[in-house]
């Protein structure tokens, strides 16, 4: 290892601003673990294989002496760009030519820790370590867990100034190793379109000098380019996965194939505590290929020569679950989620003001929302492919958490972590679902009972049937009105299962879906409110949470709580806009003076759109949010025409900080966009006797190229640093329809999916 990297493995290891009187005095009860933390000092360096002609700059960085550049991300890529966007920012800082970028996805390595994410995630569970020592606290725990996650938009905010660092101390190594050789100030020399000079006439490739640069050291302060021809930050490079999409060479899950591989097929029963009782292998043995059944307490695998074998084997099979408990119904959901209001458990989680005071004996606007679970319905059902020896276990898998995923099956084949391989795929789409992991632990445990390579595959039915989708809600709203319209006092009390506290006990803690439904309902908890929390200024104001557990597991989703808390919030400041007789645009601007990004985000939005006021007949719409760092307002027009919705125009206008790659920021808007209008309209199931009443995408009513208009993406031009795109789209399309639906039908939609089911 250089000296360079050396030096730079120190400085990671250092924590800053803390002393051990400030841990002793400041920390209170966890003070013991944050000692304890802080003397294990830690120096994690880069495990990257590394092949001839290769050099490792450090954990994100590998040049080839041909001067291929090799960016390492530890990132899924699930079609938001991930795989283009971090490279885009090391290759700019290092001053690469685009067209020499390769991409390479990074081992398990504390390096690649998620803290941001996990500081989102975790902070409930650390309440009692507050400010910078519970974020200290959740960062080294991320960090020595080698906590490596994607989502909640969170890998550009994330790993920013990682790669940009990585770039720029890149470049230093190699101007220093090419100063050498010409014996000229270091200084005076830069690195434009993959070549170093020293400004005159001497030139040489990155790859000449790359394995002598790393034995050079950096200096104290790292120098970042200055020159602002020739950047790649802020343009529209072409993506870097787009060629292997497009020739069809590129690898999903369902695309390996290993010699002497078999597949299957799998049914795991119905939602719930549901164990296997019966299953008819005679019947199984009929189908041509069918190989064997293999069972566990609760699942069974038809393997076979070809999937559709496997599949066809398993419904003859026709297995039989027994169920404890009571078989979840979309009554039973509701019915659960009302009587959450009248239990014990709710908590304040949000509070400023003075409401009992102001409420008591007030005039109140008052209504109530409810909101169906949400299915993921990611384009590639579960899938993973599995390979058992003895000396070494490897499973190929689209995975959100990598590191918690490998664990998972380690633990279930009874090995040492380190002796699973782990190759993380990219996935076409996800939207939450690939955070659970379960498929890659099943593939295992049959490669190992066959002794083959077995790829697993999902059937469609069965991926409706046991996805986490996001989580039913129910709201009750109320206001008090002020002279002039405003809002003197707002109270939400929100009924919901927390999704997140579900997802992080399945894939942390090992439990089983409906254990963890059940243990999260015990606890109030922001991640469950997430998207409550006001971005208008306002005296009085509080959030309640009520936690329930209506029998459905819930899982990660794009959006996550910020799904119904901004359909909650945006329908009910439009309500009360009517009700105070003020057009509701100005009705948000009135309350947005602190907070001039989003405001202007809204103006625009509404110039853009040519917003009438919300006139009876307009069929235009409004809704605003903040999340992850990121400002929008969108702009809709709709219509309804007996049970069909159609959405003409959707202008959105989006404050998001400095973007890498401005068409890929468009790219992850319009997707949101996409997916909450399918939850508008109809990306939900009802359930009966513990399944899904429907299964076939067709049925779903989901949104068509027919039934969506122009979509219009402006961003803001910003400064701030970038905030994460991928969810904000989602929250905001279906409040701003059915505020839309109001000027043509003088109803309120108060109900996801908008539209009841036919």
């Amino acid at each position: 290892m250089g000296r360079a990297k050396r030096k730079q493995a120190d400085q990671r290891d250092k924590v800053k601003g803390f002393d051990r009187r400030t841990l002793l005095v400041g920390a209170g009860a966890a003070a013991g673990l944050l000692l304890a933390w802080s003397a294990w000092p830690r120096a994690y360096r880069p495990n990257l294989n590394v092949a001839a002609g290769e050099t490792a700059f450090n954990a994100f960085l590998k040049i080839d002496k041909s001067g291929q550049i090799v960016v390492i991300v530890p990132q899924a890529e699930l079609g938001q760009g991930v795989t283009t966007l971090l490279p885009q920012i090391l290759a700019d800082e290092l001053g690469a030519d685009w067209r020499t970028i390769g991409v390479q996805s990074a081992p398990v390595s504390p390096l690649y820790a998620n803290t941001l994410f996990a500081r989102q995630w975790l902070s409930s569970d650390w309440s009692r370590l507050v400010g910078d020592a519970g974020d200290w606290a959740i960062d080294q725990y991320a960090t020595r867990k080698a906590l490596i996650l994607t989502g909640a938009g969170t890998s550009v905010p994330m790993f920013h100034d990682a790669y940009r660092d990585a770039g720029a101390a890149a470049r230093v190594l190699l101007c220093q190793a090419a100063a050498a050789r010409w014996d000229v100030p270091w200084e005076s020399c830069d690195i434009e379109n993959g070549l170093i000079t020293d400004g005159g006439d001497r030139r040489l490739k990155i790859g000449e000098v790359a394995a002598e640069a790393v034995d050079f050291d950096l200096p104290e302060i790292l120098p970042y380019r200055q020159a602002q021809a020739d950047r790649l930050a802020g343009q529209v490079l072409p993506r870097l996965d787009t060629p292997s999409k497009i020739d069809g060479s590129h690898n999903f899950a369902a695309d390996i194939r290993l010699p002497d591989m078999i597949f299957a097929s799998i049914r795991q029963g119905p939602i719930g505590d549901a164990k296997l009782k019966t299953v008819n292998e005679d019947a199984a043995r009929r189908v041509t290929g069918f190989l064997k059944l293999v069972r566990q307490e609760r699942w069974v695998a038809a393997l076979a020569s070809n999937w559709w074998a496997a599949n066809k084997a398993l419904d003859l099979s026709d297995p039989v679950f027994e169920l404890a408990g009571v078989p979840v119904s979309s009554d039973g959901i509701d019915k659960a989620l009302e009587g959450a209001f009248s239990g014990s458990s709710g908590q304040r989680l949000y509070a400023r003001g003075d409401l009992k005071s102001l409420f008591d004996n007030a005039s109140l606007v008052a209504s109530e929302f409810s909101v169906a679970p949400g299915l993921h319905l990611a384009l590639e059902p579960m899938c993973a492919t599995a390979r058992v020896s003895d000396a070494a276990i490897e499973v190929w898998m689209a995975t959100q958490a990598p590191t918690l995923a490998r664990a998972a099956i380690a633990d279930a084949l009874g090995v040492a972590h380190d002796m699973v391989t782990l190759y993380p795929l990219h996935a076409g789409g996800s939207f939450g679902r690939k955070m659970d992991f379960e498929a890659g632990v099943q593939a295992a445990l049959l490669a190992r009972d066959m002794r083959r390579p077995v790829q697993l595959l999902w059937s469609r039915l069965e991926d409706v049937v046991q996805d986490r989708p996001s989580a039913p809600a129910h709201a009750r709203m109320a206001a008090k009105l002020g002279r002039g319209g405003a809002i003197e006092g707002w109270l939400a009390k929100v009924a919901a299962p927390c999704a997140m506290s579900q997802t992080w006990d399945r894939i942390a803690h090992g439990k089983l879906p409906h254990e963890a439904a059940r243990d999260a309902a015990a606890t109030s908890t922001r991640l469950a409110v997430a998207g409550m929390e006001l971005p208008y200024a306002l005296p009085n104001w509080a959030v309640d949470h009520y936690p329930v557990d209506p029998g459905l597991p819930a899982g990660f989703v794009r959006g996550s709580a910020h799904l119904y808390g901004a359909f909650f919030t945006e329908s009910f400041v439009d309500e009360l806009a009517h009700v105070a007789g003020v057009e509701a645009m100005s009705f948000r601007i009135q309350m947005l003076g602190g907070n001039p990004r989003l405001a202007r985000c809204l103006t625009t939005a509404g110039t853009m759109g040519g917003w009438q006021g919300g006139i009876d007949g307009s069929g235009q719409g409004l809704a605003v949010h903040v999340m992850n760092g990121v400002y929008a307002a969108i702009m809709v027009e709709a219509s309804i025409a007996g049970d069909k919705l159609s959405v003409g125009r959707i202008i959105a206008a989006v404050d998001a900080g400095e973007q890498v790659n401005p068409d890929i920021a468009r790219q992850q808007v319009e997707s949101g966009i996409i997916y909450g209008l399918a939850l508008a309209m109809g990306a939900s199931v009802s359930y009966a006797n513990g399944l899904p009443e429907r299964a076939i995408l067709g049925r779903m009513d989901l949104p068509r190229l027919a039934d969506v208009g122009e979509i219009t993406v402006e961003l803001i031009r910003s400064t701030a640093p970038p905030g994460g795109l991928t969810d904000i789209g989602a929250p905001l399309v279906a409040p701003a329809i059915a505020n839309a639906l109001f000027t043509v039908t003088g109803q309120r939609f108060r109900q996801l999916p908008l539209l009841p089911r036919t």
